[in-house]
């Protein structure tokens, strides 16, 4: 790990995601939402949102996932994030969330529930530092990590991408 990436990493007291990266939860609403109003097959009640800090290095990948809500991703610092997209009817969609915006980047990218999706950073030797925003907020009952055989059986098509993000 870089200089850069460990003093943000300690200074912000972020831990390893299961997904790949470091994250730090850095908001979770006061105010819940019940389950019997959430539209889905939610577990139980919800924070209205939550937010965390995300980097991820050129060393390494957020392998493919999905929750059940919506994901807003937020760019700060370093590198720009490539974040890869298979909705659920199929589609692949590779969008690239930084400040570059004469080459199409944009700052904020919001990922549709129920979409898998991983992420990778632009550049090589770099990292990328970002931000999540999930509403309702999010609770590890509702994250899914991909299964390579799986994925790749639902989304044949896509075979190649899925096999570069996923780790089993």
């Amino acid at each position: 790990m870089n200089k850069e990436v460990g003093k943000i990493v300690e200074k912000l007291e972020m831990k390893s995601h299961p997904e790949g990266g470091f994250y730090k939860e850095t908001y979770r609403s006061e105010g819940v939402i019940p389950k019997d109003v959430l539209a889905g097959d939610f577990s139980g009640d919800r924070n209205y949102c939550t937010g965390i800090y995300f980097l991820l290095t050129s060393d390494n990948f957020s392998a493919f996932h999905k929750i059940k809500q919506d994901e807003m991703w937020h760019y700060y610092a370093g590198s720009s994030l490539y974040v890869h997209v298979i909705t659920p009817e199929g589609k692949y969609i590779k969008y690239v969330v930084g400040m570059n915006l004469d080459q199409g980047e944009s700052p904020q990218l919001v990922v549709p529930a129920n979409s898998w999706f991983a992420s990778s950073v632009k550049d090589n030797q770099g990292y990328s530092f970002v931000g999540c925003t999930v509403s309702p907020g999010f609770d590890f009952d509702d994250f899914v990590l991909a299964e390579r055989n799986f994925l790749i059986k639902q989304y044949p098509d896509h075979s190649e991408i899925i096999s570069k993000y996923t780790r089993q």
